[in-house]
């Protein structure tokens, strides 16, 4: 068998990394662990896409909404002209009360990094925005930036949270953006990428984010463009080149705009078949049937394990089959979740119970006091 054959067989080619821990007392950990623990799934990734999300960073400004931008070009000049413009827009729409360049190595070597920089805002709404909460305004000016303004990307827009996001392996974007030295935060979670049918480019890495909303996915979503269509007759602009982008969209939908709970919302994302649901008792088929009528075209077809982040809680799920693994594992405060049991043990060896969550069905991690981070 020539070379390339023989590490093309070794390589784990069938799925990304991703990991997440949390502490349920609100107590703060670098992200050194969980560094550790996707750098141990180093095989699953091949270095062309890497990021982090992180909950509770910022306490000192913990009642605005922090943006994390990027700026690409095609040089220097060009970022810094996509800033400026950027900048224009900002002052126009929101008060600034302060912005910074995002801490970075140099000493870490990256694939061509765009300028990324931090603002602290609040909603200036005039007219007849001053109609929508500021939650739906921030989505509004999200999907403006991303669709309008050219070279400028968000890609983090929530309270007391940040984004952090490159193409590279997870461990080296972590050092290029010194998570296990500079920040503190009660959720961490994180992916490694391998990409399948989208792009590899610094926008197009995960996690996905919408407000407090973060998604890191295992998979592959091919209801993808049924998916898209639905969520943009919500005002959504999917713009990133990826499938994954329609999760986080549609979690933020359901969850937030209409206040479904996570346990409603996974029998849409990965209902039941319908043969199983013809042989539930009447009420459940009447709740699952309507279901599948009312959110038809957010059924997320496909394999996928992912873990979705929010303010006070971490959840994982899997396709209704579990095409794609995920383990839970809890030890005293401290919950995770991971693609494989070993990149916990490596950073908590000793824990209180490890399961294996079933197919379509949530598993959730909650603050023991939300107003621990509020």
């Amino acid at each position: 068998m020539p070379r390339i054959r023989r590490e093309l067989y070794n390589k784990e080619i069938c799925a990304c990394s991703i990991f997440g821990a949390m502490n349920r007392d609100g107590e703060r950990f670098t992200g050194k662990g969980v560094m550790k623990a996707i750098a141990n799934m180093h095989v699953r990734g091949n270095g062309l896409g890497g990021g982090f999300a992180a909950y509770g960073i910022y306490p000192e400004y913990k009642d605005y909404y922090a943006f994390h931008l990027m700026f690409t070009g095609n040089s220097p000049e060009a970022k810094r002209s996509a800033k400026i413009g950027f900048d224009a827009f900002l002052c126009e729409n929101f008060d600034v009360v302060s912005d910074d360049e995002i801490p970075h190595s140099d000493e870490v070597v990256v694939s061509d990094p765009p300028l990324i920089w931090r603002y602290y805002v609040l909603p200036r709404k005039q007219g007849e925005e001053a109609l929508l909460s500021d939650e739906d305004y921030i989505v509004k000016m999200v999907m403006h930036v991303n669709t309008k303004i050219e070279n400028a990307h968000v890609f983090s827009s929530g309270k007391n949270m940040g984004c952090f996001k490159g193409v590279g392996y997870p461990e080296d974007i972590g050092e290029y953006f010194m998570l296990d030295k500079l920040y503190s935060a009660y959720t961490w979670t994180v992916h490694g990428r391998f990409p399948t049918n989208t792009q590899a480019w610094w926008g197009g890495a995960h996690p996905f984010s919408l407000l407090n909303t973060t998604v890191v996915h295992n998979g592959e979503i091919s209801s993808y463009g049924t998916n898209r269509w639905y969520l943009e007759m919500y005002g959504y602009a999917c713009t990133l080149q990826t499938d994954t982008e329609v999760i986080a969209y549609a979690v933020d939908l359901l969850m937030r705009r209409q206040s479904i709970p996570i346990e409603i919302v996974a029998k849409i994302l990965a209902p039941p078949i319908w043969n199983s649901i013809d042989r539930m008792d009447e009420k459940e088929k009447k709740l699952l049937t309507t279901l599948r009528m009312v959110y038809g075209s957010l059924l997320m077809n496909g394999p996928f394990a992912i873990i979705i982040g929010q303010t006070g809680k971490m959840i994982g799920l899997t396709d209704r089959i579990r095409l794609r693994p995920i383990t839970a594992a809890t030890r005293g405060e401290m919950f995770y979740l991971s693609s494989e049991e070993a990149s916990i043990r490596l950073i908590s060896p000793v824990l209180d119970s490890v399961w294996t969550p079933n197919g379509g069905e949530p598993v959730v991690g909650e603050l023991n006091n939300m107003r621990t981070v509020l």
